[in-house]
């Protein structure tokens, strides 16, 4: 078993593969590239490992601060969990839901999959759902750049694109919330109907996006974090070296690459960049990308979401005959879910606060933020949720080396002018994260799947 190490001084090492970025996609690559007799490293900025997915105990409940849940489609993360002898375990779904309605903030408890609204209404729901469906499986997560209609839907904004289908205003903000809110978490008039159907895509169809039981199905016993820390484990000892965030890299013109970080400088024949594209300017490059790689990522940018925890000394909501899952379109917390860990005898509610809503409870005192989010939870699950034993806000947008949350996406226009590009190795520099995935877009499982692809093509160019 490998040991994470600090280095204290900078040294030298020289290794076949460089990774950027100890995340489920940098460590994913470092181990196919070990597994195939490479010698590598890993220079992390955190004092962790794990990236966007982050396991840690607060006031002493055991919170995932990050990334955590499971979908069936996620077959590369569930054959990992496999791999690694790892146990998941249900997300608690018993019991009726809750719908608080625009404007009038009517609630409502509800059983089944469909939002309680007027029948007109669940009708639209339903036929832009089935708009939305035929064209993630007509574009497809692989290549949407490349379809005929690529452009027509890339300078459209997703808003704009429901509501040429639709004039039913709740339909159409009842169908947005599951991309703009719950997964892009940016504004629907800030993103293309493009990026909006390979956001469905990625995940099989719009349907799976919109079915809570299905995209958010299981979790992983001791967290996700932990796939991140069992990975690193099977590396040789100080291979990952902490608290090292890469300043530059160099592209030596004899072939080969150096990186400088904080705690070593690293010498190898081919680097793997294995963060998202808003840190990529975090990094000098010598010589400097080309100029189509600069002007990608200026037009990739992360989402804003605060992950609200809060945990009770049981969870109350069960005796109500409440499953703990809640939407509401105006809600400030438009998603609610039981979290309860696994085994755990206290009750654990997650709740989101994303884009604009977020913007506007950061501008709050801290104290007033709380009472707010607090008393948007007991709108749904009633006045009990107004005093957590535990309360925590993660904020990935403030954090150094994330800056924002869940994903990068591509502003109005961007993903069919660069999204053809984003792979393409530049020299020895290949390129590997979630907000680059296919598949998996956006989630663990896509992060593995660019990890290993990152490796399989420095392997075969190697070999």
């Amino acid at each position: 078993m490998s040991e994470l190490r600090t280095i204290g001084s900078p040294e030298s090492l020289r290794r076949d593969v460089v990774v950027v970025g100890a995340g489920p996609a940098g460590l994913m690559a470092a181990r196919r590239l070990y597994e195939a007799g490479q010698s590598v490293a890993v220079l992390e900025a955190r004092d962790r490992v794990g990236g966007r997915t982050w396991s840690a105990e607060v006031d002493g409940a055991f919170l995932e601060l990050g990334g955590q849940w499971v979908s069936p489609d996620q077959t590369e993360l569930l054959g990992l969990l496999d791999e690694l002898g790892k146990e998941t375990y249900p997300r608690y779904r018993d019991g009726a839901s809750v719908y608080i309605s625009p404007a009038a903030g009517e609630r409502h408890v509800y059983e089944g999959e469909s939002f309680p609204v007027t029948e007109s209404t669940a009708a639209e729901i339903d036929r832009l759902t089935e708009l939305l469906d035929e064209l993630a499986a007509e574009i497809g997560a692989e290549q949407p750049w490349a379809h005929p209609r690529a452009r027509e839907l890339d300078t459209v904004s997703f808003q704009d694109w429901l509501r040429s289908h639709c004039d039913d205003e709740l339909a159409c903000r009842s169908v947005g919330i599951f991309i703009a809110g719950g997964m892009l978490t940016k504004p629907a008039h800030s993103f293309s109907a493009l990026q909006a159907v390979l956001m469905a895509a990625s995940a099989g169809s719009f349907t799976n996006l919109t079915d809570e039981d299905f995209i958010l199905d299981r979790r992983v016993i001791g967290g996700m974090q932990s796939v991140s820390q069992a990975l690193a484990a099977e590396l040789p000892e100080d291979t990952v070296i902490l608290n090292s965030p890469v300043r530059t890299i160099s592209t030596e013109p004899e072939g080969g690459v150096t990186v400088w970080s904080d705690n070593a400088t690293v010498h190898a024949e081919q680097a793997v960049i294995a963060v998202p594209p808003n840190l990529y300017s975090r990094i000098t490059f010598e010589p400097p990308l080309p100029r189509l790689q600069h002007q990608m990522h200026q037009h990739q940018s992360m989402g804003l979401v605060i992950k609200v925890h809060a945990v009770y000394d049981r969870p109350f909501w069960r005796e109500k005959g409440l499953s703990g899952t809640g939407f509401g379109p105006d809600e400030l917390c438009q998603e609610v879910y039981d979290n309860t860990n696994y085994g755990d005898e206290r009750g654990t509610l997650v709740a989101f606060v994303s884009d604009e809503k977020a913007d506007a409870v950061f501008a709050l005192r801290e104290s007033e933020r709380r009472r707010k989010i607090l008393e948007s939870l007991a709108n749904y699950l009633g006045a009990e949720a107004l005093t957590p034993e535990v309360y925590y806000e993660s904020d990935f947008g403030s954090e150094e080396w994330t800056r924002g949350a869940y994903a990068a996406s591509y502003d109005l226009g961007g993903l069919h002018r660069y999204g053809a590009h984003q792979l393409e190795p530049v020299g020895p520099l290949h390129w590997a994260c979630s907000d680059l995935a296919s598949a998996g877009y956006q989630h663990v499982d896509g992060a593995l799947r660019q990890g290993r692809r990152a490796a399989e093509e420095i392997l075969d160019k190697t070999t």
